[in-house]
């Protein structure tokens, strides 16, 4: 997950070195950036099901091959909208596989551990992963030769490592039998979905996950290239590792967040991000620094409790032969988050950026409230509730 984490957001600090170099125009580029979705939405919705039919390891094992195929096609022609625009399609499929099946896995892998360890774990391999990928890069970017390509060479070998390591995983999911598989076209059928829990407080903040992420990472590094002191690629690395650091250390703090009892974690990362817009369109204004790095770090908490609190969820939610595929959709949704920045960049021709990231945070309200309304509503009593539903307080009573 790491890998394949890695692969996913290297080619996000570099957007501002593609628009300097004049490879493609702002939409293009942070269009180049989404267009991995068209990869990770299709492994997201089909991998994670087929592995509950077929187990784990057979599912993930193209994984890291896939990320390391996508940064070679991007390395071997940079400025080639063709080109990155596969090479980032073929990341996505690598993301989309490492996600559904990968989360399932660490998991089921984690049961023996402490409640709520599994989503922890996974949270925290894909932030990690973003973020020294995006970082590496961005520094390899700036002060390294083939700014254009060595970051990717870079990527190159650690999904070959990650392909051999993998081997050494465990299986932790029986292949079923044709008698008890049943039609495939049924396997691809996620009921929890239907789940009023997963309705009403973890769609409405799924698309922020990755909406918050992309606001600090993708659109405000752009905003202040010109405010950077000669180092545009190295600041958006900056905020990069920033935004994915504040993440890293609220999924940290997950654990003591998150309740089986409400929606606490779920409001309280839709509170967050709320307070990041309202940031980011003070940054958007004024174009300082210190605005764009509070920006970023509270964007960051945000994605990072709404990452955790959304996992967390769909873990008592999710029966036993639907976890992979309930936490698929799950990241299908956090992933239409990543059009956020394109459809900002779009629209920044009518209106300014802090218009904008304003009218994120009234929409972030809104959703905040459907979740509060559903606060201690529909709560799962199924074996994935129990699962994760330990707490220190649980222990007293």
């Amino acid at each position: 997950m790491f890998a394949v984490a890695w692969g996913g957001n290297e080619f996000t600090p570099l957007l501002v070195m593609y628009r300097q170099n004049g490879d493609f125009s702002p939409v293009v580029a942070d269009g180049l950036l989404a267009a991995y979705i068209f990869g990770i939405v299709p492994a997201l919705l089909i991998g994670g099901p087929l592995s509950d039919r077929f187990g784990r390891r057979p599912l993930l094992l193209p994984a890291a091959p896939l990320a390391l195929a996508g940064s070679l096609v991007i390395a071997a022609a940079p400025a080639s909208f063709v080109a990155v625009g596969i090479g980032r399609v073929l990341c996505g499929l690598a993301l989309g596989l490492g996600m559904a099946v990968g989360a399932a896995w660490i998991s089921e892998l984690s049961r023996t551990a402490d409640a709520g360890a599994g989503p922890r774990r996974a949270s925290l391999s894909l932030t990690t992963g973003f973020l020294v990928g995006a970082g590496a890069a961005a520094a390899l970017a700036q002060w390294a030769p083939l700014p254009e390509r060595l970051s990717y060479g870079v990527h190159i070998v650690i999904a070959l490592l990650a392909s051999l390591a993998i081997l050494r995983a465990p299986e932790t999911r029986r292949r079923r039998t044709p008698e008890e598989a049943g039609s495939l076209l049924a396997d691809l059928k996620v009921p929890a979905v239907a789940h009023r829990r997963f309705l009403f407080v973890v769609i409405p903040v799924a698309p922020w996950v990755f909406g918050a992420a992309g606001s600090a990472y993708a659109v405000l590094p752009g905003l202040m290239a010109d405010h950077s002191g000669g180092l545009p690629i190295a600041l958006s690395g900056l905020l990069t590792v920033i935004c994915l650091g504040a993440g890293t250390v609220v999924q940290m703090l997950g654990k003591r967040i998150d309740t089986h009892r409400s929606a606490r974690a779920s409001a309280l990362a839709m509170g967050i991000i709320l307070v990041g817009m309202v940031i980011a369109a003070f940054a958007a204004s004024r174009l300082t620094l210190p605005l764009a790095i509070a920006g970023a770090a509270v964007l960051g908490a945000g994605y990072g409790l709404a990452m955790i609190a959304g996992l967390s969820e769909v873990q008592r939610i999710a029966g036993p032969d639907d976890l992979a595929g309930l936490t698929s959709v799950f990241y299908s949704f956090s992933y239409l988050g990543f059009f956020v920045p394109v459809t900002l960049t779009a629209l920044s021709a009518h209106f300014t950026f802090a218009q904008l990231f304003t009218a994120g945070a009234v929409m972030a309200a809104l959703c905040g409230a459907v979740v509060v309304s559903a606060w201690r509503t529909h709560l799962p009593t199924g074996e994935g509730a129990r699962a994760v539903s330990w707490e220190p307080d649980d222990a007293a009573s």
